[in-house]
């Protein structure tokens, strides 16, 4: 894929190892446009939404395959407190602040060099971009070895204390080319607590027991049971999911699709993952493998809490000045044999 964004040329990188996967992903808002991995029959097919041609990243209004900064996530009012000062953010969800605004590291085209295994990008966000303090350098490196084995690190540096909550935002769909929906794949989370949301999709501060509900993911369910269920929050969410779950025990995250027998497990350092099931995502935009759909793909956002400033129970995401943010993710690709 190649072209021009706000007539910046851009490039995209494809990682391979020796098994045959690949991963290929822009300078662009490093985003992720394709990951190609095999199903137990050993057919290679993409398994994560992304468009068509490479202008379509401009507007992007579902994130696909973005990294996400400088806080992901929503903030309420678009504004928070830090040291006695009020800072006031770009509102570009009703009055709310999500993903980093209008100005988030989806937009910007990061430097780019080549490494062993992987590429490293970097940027830098300069004092006051998006509202927020602080001068921030940021590294987001993406590697892949031959386990199959993609990870993504994350690293930045402020020179002001600020707020820093950086993930990715990827839509697995891993039936293959888009074959079905997301709704079939069974999940399985380590985490006893979701975080409850009020109709603006925010945290109310409640953290809420899943046990006995569609959020009960840890010895694994279908996606389908939160679009079945009569849970309100199941209901707000459009039928579906986009809830924070605390990470518990070794957080492990593990999704995985029978007919095609693939398995996507996930560690993380991160103290949560919001599972977000697709539920917004209109119809009939062309996509690199078919068609938009409702559920055509959900995300597992490996981050801290959403929101965390304005509820001080919350871990903060308070990045102190010249502390290092170091974050780290592995996607590990697998099959299973057919029973």
């Amino acid at each position: 894929m190649t072209g021009t964004i706000n007539s910046i040329n851009i490039k995209e990188f494809t990682l391979a190892n020796k098994n045959g996967m690949k991963v290929s992903f822009l300078d662009y808002g490093c985003i992720i446009t394709k990951i190609v991995v095999p199903d137990r029959e050993g057919n290679f097919e993409n398994v994560v939404l992304g468009y068509e041609n490479a202008d379509q990243y401009v507007q992007n209004p579902w994130y696909l395959g973005a990294v996400i900064g400088r806080f992901a996530g929503r903030i309420g009012g678009g504004s928070f407190e830090l040291d006695g000062k009020t800072y006031t953010l770009e509102q570009n969800d009703g009055n709310n602040h999500l993903h980093g605004g209008k100005t988030g590291f989806d937009k910007v085209v990061w430097q780019s060099e080549c490494m062993a295994g992987g590429v490293q990008f970097t940027c830098e966000s300069p004092d006051g971009e998006g509202g927020y303090p602080g001068n921030v350098k940021v590294t987001v490196t993406y590697t892949l070895n031959d386990e199959n084995e993609f990870a993504i690190h994350y690293e930045a540096l402020s020179d002001e204390r600020t707020l820093l909550n950086m993930t990715n935002h990827t839509y697995f769909n891993l039936s293959g080319s888009l074959k079905r929906d997301i709704t079939g794949h069974v999940l399985q989370i380590d985490s006893d607590q979701y975080v409850e949301l009020n109709d603006q999709l925010l945290p109310t501060g409640k953290l809420q027991s899943v046990a006995g509900t569609a959020f009960d993911f840890r010895r694994g369910q279908t996606i389908q049971a939160g679009v079945e269920s009569d849970d309100s929050q199941n209901k707000l969410a459009g039928e579906g999911y986009d809830h924070p779950f605390i990470l518990t025990g070794n957080g492990d995250i593990m999704l995985s699709d029978e007919p095609s027998g693939r398995i996507l497990s996930i560690k993380t350092d991160q103290n949560c993952v919001v599972l977000y099931s697709g539920t917004q995502i209109n119809e009939g935009v062309a996509l690199n493998s078919g068609e938009s759909r409702k559920y055509a793909g959900l995300c597992l956002e490996t981050q801290g809490l959403p929101d965390s400033i304005h509820h001080p129970h919350f871990p903060q995401n308070i990045l102190e000045k010249d502390q290092r943010y170091l974050s780290r993710t592995v996607y590990r690709f697998s099959t299973k044999e057919g029973e």
